[in-house]
């Protein structure tokens, strides 16, 4: 199996901290056909907590989290990277990413059984599409070792 690497546009919205206000935005996405690969969130402040998502198809869809209160992510031009899991998989990237000079904003991660899936944050396109290069070229390149 080898590695997919493309960009995906986040959304993102900040909401009160209250019971339920999760289970509000999942609902209203998933009334809209969204089938979510990423889910993030974490507190902002004592009374707000911010919600990151991904993907979302269409005007449905985006119409639908717009209704929610979430919004493109602006400033986080984000990279999705699947493939084999294997011992040392995020150092390798990071490396690749760092010996290209581009800075990562931020990096979400996960593995199930074989397969990993991580989320890199950019600050900018270019950022992002010069990582992409990056990540490809050095996860060809371990495929072939």
């Amino acid at each position: 199996m080898s590695y997919a690497v493309k960009k995906v546009e986040v959304w993102a919205g900040d909401f009160v901290n209250r019971p339920g206000i999760l289970a509000r935005v999942l609902e209203a996405l998933t009334q809209a056909g969204a089938q979510l690969e990423f889910l993030v969130g974490r507190r902002v402040t004592e009374h707000t907590s911010r919600i990151f998502v991904a993907p979302l198809k269409g005007k449905r869809q985006k119409s639908a989290a717009g209704a929610v209160g979430l919004v493109p992510a602006r400033g986080m031009n984000a990279v999705r990277v699947e493939g084999p899991d294997r011992a040392g998989l995020g150092a390798e990237m990071s490396r690749a990413i760092a010996a290209n000079d581009v800075n990562i904003r931020g990096i979400s991660a996960a593995a199930l059984g074989r397969k990993a899936v991580f989320y890199f944050a950019f600050a900018s396109d270019q950022e992002a599409r010069a990582a992409m290069s990056a990540l490809r070229k050095a996860l060809r390149a371990s495929k072939r070792r």
